[in-house]
């Protein structure tokens, strides 16, 4: 049980990082080298499936100039402290 624990946290720990390189990825305005191309579509693979499921339930925050703020990745990274928080405890 201890073990599926540890899995699972570092799980988490890996997809909570993959999102926020997600966020970092799309700040920035880069038309991405041949190489680097399949490790950012790699990301947004793994990461879109949970950010379009809190899209769905949480609506962007609309700012000025029609432009609006997509809060999906922080909600997604918050729910993951949380349940690292949880294993953390469940682990003692």
């Amino acid at each position: 049980m201890r073990l599926l624990g540890e899995v699972l946290w570092w799980a988490l720990f890996v997809y909570m990082w993959l999102i926020i390189c997600r966020v970092l990825i799309s700040w920035l305005p880069v038309r991405w080298p041949r190489g680097l191309r399949p490790m950012v579509v790699l990301v947004y693979d793994l990461t879109e499936p949970v950010l379009s499921g809190l899209r769905r339930v949480i609506p962007a925050i609309p700012l000025r100039g029609g432009a609006a703020l997509d809060a999906s990745p922080f909600v997604a990274v918050c729910i993951i402290a949380l349940l690292h928080w949880i294993i953390s405890l469940l682990l003692r």
